[in-house]
Parts: C-alpha cells; sequence; structure tokens
C-alpha cells in the first residue's frame, strides 16, 4: 500500500478530444505524493498543446486541475493524490 500521484491529460483535436491516463508514480507517503503533485502542476510537459504559451493551476479536491493554453487551443491536464487501499 501507499499513496499515488496519476496524470489524466486530454488527447486528440476538436470532438475528438478525450481524457488518457498518461502517467503513474507510487509514493510511500502522503507529504512526498503531495509534494510531487504540485511540481508536476507547474512543471509537466502535457502532450498537448505543442506550444505552450501560459498555464494556470487550479488547487482542487484531491490534486490539481492544470489548463494550459497554446498558440491555437487550450488543453487541461489533471493530477490526483490518491491512497491505495
Amino acid at each position: 500500500m501507499g499513496w499515488w500521484v496519476v496524470v489524466e491529460e486530454q488527447r486528440g483535436a476538436g470532438d475528438g478530444r478525450n481524457w488518457s491516463l498518461s502517467e503513474t508514480f507510487p509514493f510511500a507517503d502522503q507529504p512526498a505524493a503531495e509534494a510531487e503533485a504540485l511540481r508536476l502542476a507547474r512543471e509537466h510537459q502535457p502532450v498537448y498543446p505543442w506550444s505552450p504559451k501560459s498555464r494556470r493551476v487550479l488547487r482542487v479536491a484531491g490534486g490539481y486541475l492544470v489548463i494550459v493554453e497554446g498558440r491555437t487551443s487550450t488543453f487541461h491536464f489533471r493530477l490526483t493524490v490518491g491512497e491505495e487501499t
């Protein structure tokens, strides 16, 4: 048992966008998982958009929602911190 940080991203274009689990990271304790989730919220390079111009990080229940604006479109990804039971 332990704690996990899970990264889910929007992928695809237009009406073909969908959510995809892109990465998972295991941790021994909650503080380490929370710290990594915050680091990833600020630094993770999502698949889309290709040319990120700005990023907004929102703290939400269980993790972060990150909005990334690109040159022609806006995408978002989420990081969830969860405990394995």
